[in-house]
């Protein structure tokens, strides 16, 4: 059986317990139950699941930073007066291969404020990507490369 199935399943057992399936029970479940498999993680067999969903969850604490620090930057941007935003296309080489870390990164860039995915091209090898602020067209592709990418595929592999 698939880890993530088994853990949302006992995740679900837990909420049922409980008695409702609120948000919360649903999350407490899901970290009791990968907190009782990983202690058993030798009956498993060797698996990647546990350092995947590590992974996963860095992801998401890098995204929701850079949602931040990007909100604030464009929110900045808005209410004072001296506009210094610089838009720009930008062609981003990808080491992206499969169409899911190709869509994953994409969707991640287009969520953050101030950036926007527009294309990829046809031999699936460049992402083009909107920006707001491009002071340096190489930081840009760096910080993507180096951040956003480079821990889509950490959690994707």
């Amino acid at each position: 059986m698939n880890l993530l199935v088994l853990n949302i399943a006992l995740a679900l057992a837990w909420s049922a317990l409980l008695g409702g399936f609120s948000v919360l029970s649903l999350t407490i479940g899901f970290a009791v139950s990968f907190a009782a498999m990983w202690v058993v993680r030798p009956l498993f067999g060797s698996t990647r699941y546990f350092e995947r969903l590590g992974r996963v969850v860095a992801l998401i604490g890098f995204f929701l930073y850079e949602l931040v620090v990007s909100s604030l930057r464009v929110v900045w941007e808005v209410i004072t007066p001296p506009f210094y935003s610089r838009p720009g296309i930008v062609a981003v080489p990808l080491d992206a291969r499969t169409d899911f870390e190709i869509m994953t990164l994409a969707n991640l860039i287009s969520l953050t404020p101030g950036t926007l995915s527009l294309d990829v091209s046809e031999d699936r090898r460049t992402l083009y990507v909107h920006a707001m602020f491009i002071d340096d067209p190489d930081a840009l592709r760096r910080e993507i490369k180096q951040g956003m990418e480079r821990r889509v595929l950490e959690a994707l592999r």
